[in-house]
């Protein structure tokens, strides 16, 4: 991306951002520990940021991703959350204290765009405390690695099943554990290595046939070599199918 071009997303994604109410600041969450291209990050106080490597990202943050753009978050519990170009994700709350396990809390909002998400210790000791929601659904887990795509008539770039772009909806994939995906028309688990979507709030989310799911990939320069602690998976392991691009 030439300087002008990163000029010209930086100063659309400010004022995206400005449009938003302000609140008031909130505690440090996490850090960015991979970043490739701008990215926007407006706190609960009303103040807007530039984000780059190492930055602190807070609760109460509303994250937005350019074209071209990927960004790594390490929570403070170990989770480690990938977001992909021209998305939009605010940190509801985020509460994790490594002695105090009753006062674990994570609920995250996927306002557009899509993520890959290995949860930590917050979500392995209370599962029940991680939300993740959507204009369609909400996503619970029982300690795992999945990924998420929003599509809303903004997925033309993204290759689906059989070259098509992905519909518009809730599109998901779970690389290890499981996740209860939720609308008021009903819920359905999804465990390992399976794909669902959901079309609207009116909809119960759907199995989709392998071969035919939507998968959030990742770059290679996203993956790092971090090692991933026993019994989860990892973003960050290079064997990953996450390196295909899509």
């Amino acid at each position: 991306m030439s300087r002008k071009s990163r000029r010209r997303v930086t100063s659309v994604l400010f004022a995206l951002l400005a449009a938003m109410a302000p609140g008031a600041s909130l505690a440090l969450v996490g850090q960015v520990t991979h970043l490739s291209g701008a990215v926007i990050a407006r706190g609960a106080d009303g103040q807007s940021r530039l984000l780059s490597l190492r930055s602190e990202v807070r609760e109460g943050d509303l994250i937005a991703t350019s074209e071209n753009t990927y960004m790594r978050i390490k929570f403070s519990d170990g989770a480690d959350l990938v977001l992909r170009p021209n998305t939009q994700l605010k940190i509801d709350t985020y509460s994790y204290t490594e002695s105090n396990p009753s006062s674990d809390s994570m609920a995250l909002s996927l306002l557009k765009g899509g993520l890959r998400s290995v949860t930590g210790l917050l979500a392995r000791r209370n599962p029940s405390n991680f939300r993740l929601t959507t204009s369609t659904a909400t996503v619970g887990i029982r300690g795992t690695h999945f990924g998420a795509l929003m599509c809303s008539n903004d997925c033309g770039g993204i290759a689906g099943a059989g070259g098509r772009a992905p519909a518009n909806g809730l599109h998901i994939d779970v690389s290890d554990g499981a996740i209860v995906v939720t609308t008021p028309a009903g819920q359905r688990e999804f465990k390992v290595g399976e794909y669902g979507y959901v079309a609207n709030r009116a909809s119960v989310p759907q199995p989709v046939p392998q071969g035919q799911g939507t998968r959030v990939n990742l770059p290679t320069q996203m993956l790092g070599q971090q090692q991933s602690s026993p019994g989860r998976g990892a973003v960050g392991k290079a064997q990953d199918q996450e390196c295909q691009i899509r």
